[in-house]
């Protein structure tokens, strides 16, 4: 598994705020001796232009908003578990001779310049995550995964969370506290492929996994917001009708789901173009099962059209599959609405278990 775990210090933490562009999402976990039980989801929206292409734009209403997201879901948590955007943060894969972890941190500073786009390494939050023994095809060699993002970015999202009353005790990655909740969940093949897809509003991340570990990353600069904006100018709607009708559809405007799954088109291009690279690249095998998450995959037969257009077997993805619920505070239905958008919460919430 892999996160940005020296991104920020860590500490006791019950709570994982996944900051999204368009909803804030609050999942707070236990550990029981029957097994992870969900304790608290809640969720507040985001008005347009707080957040934009994974920077802060209006630090003061996104306080106000995260103080708004404990209140509804009375969460006492002092401390959480958050993630950065793939906006803004840099992942890239290298090959090093074998080495120590001390060694090869001191080697990534001293050489920022070759693995890292940024001008001063001292400018720089990163974490790199060392590839199991079984890809390595040069036993003398290690394969490395690299991420990064600029101090200034993670310490704005850190002061909006202070000021708000809490402390942040990880920075993650969003794709990566997505496959957090996939290792929790989910049991496929150890040599099968599987494709974590999480579309939000403005990205679509792009995580693929192959025995518990990743094996390749992507984003696309291409989200649901896209397909919204696409609808409110045929339709001549606002904004926020259009959000409505890409999600649930309308007797009052002549549009069919097959119409929102047209405007799909672009992100399954960039999304089919990754695949085409990785497989065409990667000693992996090919992809087995993609699984579909984020706001997007709430678009009515979306997993339908993902199957037939990758001719791989999709399914929304479950991040309560193995983690249990209280029936008296959520109703399965519930559960199974809030699914998709509730990834990466609850990834970031199971780092912070790890972390206790």
């Amino acid at each position: 598994m892999f996160s940005l775990k020296n991104l920020l210090p860590g500490s006791k933490k019950t709570a994982g705020i996944d900051i999204g562009s368009n909803l804030l999402k609050l999942v707070e976990l236990q550990y029981t001796s029957e097994g992870c039980i969900l304790k608290n989801f809640a969720q507040v929206h985001l008005e347009r232009g707080i957040i934009e292409n994974g920077l802060i734009k209006d630090h003061d209403t996104l306080v106000r908003k995260i103080r708004e997201l404990f209140k509804v879901s009375h969460s006492g948590a002092a401390n959480v578990v958050t993630a950065l955007s793939g906006h803004v943060v840099m992942i890239k894969n290298a090959n090093f001779r074998k080495m120590e972890e001390e060694e090869l941190r001191d080697l990534i500073i001293d050489e920022a310049g070759e693995y890292m786009p940024f001008d001063d390494i001292r400018d720089v939050n990163f974490d790199f995550h060392i590839c199991s023994e079984q890809r390595r095809l040069d036993p003398d060699q290690m394969e490395v995964i690299i991420a990064a993002a600029r101090k200034d970015v993670t310490e704005s999202y850190t002061y909006a969370i202070e000021k708000a009353g809490r402390s942040v005790a990880i920075m993650d990655v969003d794709s990566f506290a997505l496959e957090t909740a996939y290792e929790e969940n989910y049991d496929f093949d150890a040599e099968d492929a599987v494709a974590l897809v999480n579309i939000g509003s403005s990205i679509t991340n792009i995580n693929i996994v192959k025995d518990n570990e990743s094996v390749f990353t992507r984003n696309i600069l291409l989200g649901g917001n896209s397909i919204t904006q696409a609808l409110q100018k045929k339709l001549d709607v606002s904004f926020e009708e259009a959000e409505m009708i890409k999600l649930e559809g309308t007797e009052e405007h002549d549009h069919t789901e097959g119409e929102t799954l047209e405007y799909l088109e672009p992100i399954f291009l960039e999304i089919g173009r990754s695949f085409d690279y990785f497989t065409s690249t990667a000693r992996e095998s090919d992809i087995r099962h993609i699984l579909v998450s984020g706001g997007c995959a709430r678009i009515p037969e979306i997993a339908d059209a993902m199957n037939k257009k990758f001719h791989c077997e999709t399914e929304l993805f479950n991040p309560f599959q193995n983690i249990a619920y209280d029936t008296n505070v959520f109703s399965p239905s519930y559960i199974k609405d809030i699914g998709p958008i509730a990834a990466v919460g609850v990834g970031l919430a199971l780092r912070g278990m790890e972390n206790k």
